[in-house]
């Protein structure tokens, strides 16, 4: 046998055990990045849902509103979101709101929650019990939303002019004007 033709013999290789701690560092890094990246766009979502309840509660509250400033002869609140949707009092319907929208706070298709007073619809509001991210910059009309301390808090009411209104996200009691107290 030829000596060039011997072989050297197998001695350990370190590098191995370098590569395998090399690659779980990386994967943990990519975890620890992906992690963060998650919260990142929870954060943004929940935002985007929370302008887009600042946006449909106020759809239903200028809805009612509406509702209230054409109504024949004595004004009057309507006693359900159906009237909103469909205001059959006059020769040609009425539509105050283009459709009942759902809550987008909640997952699903739940609708806001009707605020009803003596059998007349004042509001919506939502029924998540979440905290909300937002806390100041409100429009002045929700300025009270600043202390909520969840999404059901954010009350979104039509109060008539010359009504009495009690402290912020206080319970309206008693009869509104303009209701009779019957459907």
């Amino acid at each position: 046998m030829r000596a060039d033709l011997h072989l050297p013999a197998t001695r350990p290789r370190p590098q191995r055990g370098l590569v395998l701690i090399a690659l779980l560092l990386m994967l943990m890094l990519v975890s620890v990045g992906a992690l963060a990246a998650a919260e990142v766009w929870s954060t943004a979502r929940r935002h985007e849902r929370e302008v887009e309840l600042l946006w449909v509660g106020d759809q239903y509250r200028r809805a009612i509103e509406s509702y209230w400033k054409i109504s024949p002869g004595r004004r009057a609140l309507p006693a359900s979101i159906d009237q909103l949707l469909t205001d059959d009092r006059f020769p040609n319907p009425v539509h105050h709101l283009r459709q009942a929208y759902r809550d987008p706070v909640i997952d699903g298709d739940t609708a806001l929650e009707p605020i009803v007073v003596n059998n007349a619809l004042v509001g919506v509001h939502s029924t998540s019990k979440d905290s909300p991210l937002k806390q100041a910059n409100f429009p002045r009309r929700y300025q009270q939303f600043s202390a909520a301390t969840d999404y059901s808090q954010w009350t979104f009411i039509f109060v008539p002019p010359n009504a009495i209104a009690g402290p912020p996200m206080a319970p309206i009691t008693g009869p509104l004007p303009g209701t009779t107290g019957r459907k």
